[in-house]
């Protein structure tokens, strides 16, 4: 009977049915799943985005997967995913030591340029604390970032009420620099990735920062913001959407809790409607994001 039920999780995977294997073996005793149906079990909850879980489970079975790749390249998925680069990177040298495919070795080159990204970052942001740095020149001034971005200074009221209707506590320092200019499109907009998007290779582009409020069409609770984004087209309850992108909804930058719990600092991601909502790392917080964004000119002429 198990040997049939594998084989049909194998179909369903093949037919990318995630949520059927899930159901299929939550439905079977605990007692009954043994390594390989748990291997399945932790690959389909992987697909599903639900990678803590998939931790959790691939964890039940950690001494008999020591000398499976699959075990490892698993772990290693769910831990990328969560952010966790260390962790992931060890999982995947441990994966491509055991003789697992190709695919491994994209996500220790990820893994490692990622690592390396954050320490300069930080490194960045202690040489010239956010709070510190020059924003005189930072929004481009005209009448459509006025007329769609552009809110009142929000008050505590306000804040307090945005965060409520979002179900997220926001990030200090971008309530900090929405009291400077509450919403607007920067005159850096690119941010480089180590990663490809369906942006560019190099690098995501936005359009602007969505402000604390409700009354303009491209702010955090206006009629094109974060509960549109994620109710209308369907991007993932992970967080908040904080920046559209020149796609018209195809792509958006979010905070991403994931990590830190609603009441946590975020990082920040980039979120592909176009490639199955994939979610691209960015910056480990709002200010850091912020201080590394470029100029798109840049780009063009490395072009």
């Amino acid at each position: 009977m198990l040997k049939d039920l594998v084989n049909q999780l194998e179909r369903w995977y093949e037919e990318k049915q995630h949520e059927q294997i899930v159901e299929a073996i939550e439905q079977l005793p605990i007692v009954e799943r043994d390594y390989k149906i748990i291997g399945h079990y932790g690959r389909a909850l992987n697909n599903l985005g639900r990678y803590a879980e998939a931790l959790q489970q691939l964890e039940t079975v950690k001494q008999q997967g020591q000398q499976d790749a699959d075990w490892y390249w698993r772990v290693g998925y769910a831990y990328f995913f969560l952010q966790k680069w260390q962790k992931a990177l060890a999982a995947f040298e441990k994966a491509q030591e055991l003789a697992f495919d190709n695919r491994v070795e994209a996500y220790i080159i990820y893994c490692r340029k990622i690592m390396k990204n954050i320490v300069q970052m930080t490194e960045n942001m202690q040489h010239i604390p956010f709070r510190k740095r020059d924003f005189s020149q930072f929004w481009e001034q005209s009448d459509y970032a006025n007329k769609n971005y552009v809110e009142a200074s929000p008050t505590p009221e306000i804040i307090a009420s945005i965060e409520q209707e979002l179900g997220y506590k926001l990030p200090a320092d971008y309530i900090w620099l929405m009291q400077q200019q509450n919403g607007g499109i920067p005159v850096n907009t690119c941010f480089p990735t180590v990663m490809p998007t369906s942006w560019a290779e190099d690098h995501v582009a936005i359009t602007g920062i969505m402000g604390i409020g409700r009354e303009k069409t491209y702010s955090l609770c206006g009629e094109l913001g974060s509960n549109f984004m994620l109710e209308e087209w369907g991007y993932p309850n992970i967080g908040v959407v904080i920046a559209d992108c020149p796609s018209a909804g195809h792509d958006v930058i979010m905070l991403d809790y994931r990590a830190c719990g609603n009441d946590g600092e975020p990082a920040v991601v980039h979120v592909d409607q176009e490639d199955d909502y994939y979610i691209t790392f960015l910056a480990p917080n709002f200010a850091t994001f912020i201080a590394g964004l470029i100029n798109e000119e840049i780009f063009d002429i490395y072009e």
